[in-house]
């Protein structure tokens, strides 16, 4: 008996794992070789894979397909209808399954609805990229990035806030008092 949810109109592949409690809704499709963790949940309309690896705690928007080459790591959130790729270079004419660039989303990063995140890019630990935005390159963890392409226009706390520093380049986020430093144009938590 599945410890998991999906809607009568969803298709999951053979040769799938799924974790307890996610929840996968309308018209979504899991495809063979995915593996997807625990209390994660899929919006209707929403493809996986196929060999696509995803953590645990993750929110999937309406509207999303996550390709091969594609890493998320847990307790990411992904927008409506932000958009993932897979070849830098496609042509209808050209079969490249074997150029196919890995993208890695690492833990408790945000992406916003219509943003799309080109291939081969890594988005660091609670990162928040802005809705619309077109990445194409590496961000930095705590970066809150928008625009296109995307660029840095500030840093966030775990929360999803945007920190503002005092003098020593120090921030507190007002969500958990968490503290944040500014060190060689990085953002550390201060652990005390």
């Amino acid at each position: 008996m599945a410890s998991y949810f999906t809607h009568e109109s969803c298709y999951v592949d053979d040769n799938v794992s799924i974790g307890d409690n996610t929840k996968i809704w309308h018209f979504s499709h899991i495809l063979s070789g995915s593996h997807i963790g625990e209390n994660c949940s899929f919006g209707q309309n929403c493809v996986v894979g196929p060999k696509v690896t995803i953590g645990s705690g993750v929110k999937v928007q309406n509207n999303i397909s996550i390709y091969e080459g594609v890493e998320i790591e847990n307790d990411v959130f992904l927008g409506p209808s932000m958009v993932f790729t897979n070849i830098i270079n496609p042509r209808a004419f050209i079969v490249r399954r074997k150029e196919f660039k890995q993208t890695l989303l690492k833990k408790g990063c945000s992406i916003g609805a219509n943003a799309t995140v080109v291939c081969g890019v890594t988005i660091g630990e609670y990162a928040l990229i802005g809705s619309g935005a077109v990445v194409n390159k590496d961000v930095k963890p705590y970066a809150l990035v928008v625009g296109v392409p995307a660029r840095q226009i500030g840093w966030v706390s775990k929360a999803g806030n945007t920190l503002k520093f005092d003098e020593n380049s120090i921030a507190i986020d007002d969500f958990d008092t968490t503290k944040y430093k500014i060190e060689n144009d990085n953002l550390t938590l201060i652990e005390e």
